[in-house]
């Protein structure tokens, strides 16, 4: 698998661009809308941290474990939320997708499936993945049911696994989809976005 690097992925719908220190402003304001950083199953920075948030993710990606995008409306050029490619493992051809949220009312619309989709394709078109993972807090019912809509198999849970927000301990759903999986996962998701539009 090649090392992922900086890259904009594009459809006419969105635009993932690589996160840069520069986009705090627009996230903390996608951010707001819902003020997603009061779920407690969620990874959104509260105002005042997306700075840090930011940090966090550009050290990843120094430390080649990370490529962080933001996610652009491509209608308005808003930043309506984030997401990356994390736990990258070259070695074993395995990359996972995470730290995805968007603004509250871009939730349950085109651009969850439109931004997995472009993300999926580059990681086994481009890079060579041979598995694409994601995980998820095992109280967050929505991402669970989203990572399974894009055609995801469930591998387990992980218990006791990683700390939330508040201090409080979760355990961890594991999802993963592999090579030969993927092409008719790409068809169905074509299919599910040609139909909603």
């Amino acid at each position: 698998m090649h090392t992922p690097e900086p890259v904009t992925l594009e459809s006419p719908l969105v635009r993932l661009e690589p996160m840069t220190a520069d986009h705090a402003p627009a996230l903390e304001a996608a951010a707001r809308d819902g003020e997603l950083w009061t779920l407690r199953v969620t990874s959104v920075p509260a105002p005042g941290e997306t700075g840090g948030y930011i940090a966090a993710a550009l050290k990843g990606r120094e430390e080649g474990h990370m490529l962080p995008f933001v996610v652009v409306d491509g209608a308005s050029g808003t930043v309506i939320g984030s997401t990356r490619y994390h736990d990258i493992v070259p070695a074993v051809d395995r990359l996972e997708i995470g730290y995805t949220w968007y603004g509250k009312s871009w939730q349950r619309s085109h651009v969850n499936t439109t931004c997995k989709l472009m993300l999926m394709r580059h990681a086994f078109e481009t890079l060579g993945a041979k598995l694409v993972g994601w995980r998820t807090d095992n109280y967050n019912y929505a991402s669970q049911k989203a990572i399974e809509r894009l055609g995801a198999r469930k591998d387990g849970v992980l218990r006791h696994h990683a700390l939330r927000r508040d201090g409080t301990v979760r355990d961890t759903v594991m999802y993963s989809l592999t090579a030969g999986e993927w092409p008719e996962v790409r068809a169905h998701l074509e299919y599910q976005l040609a139909r909603s539009r």
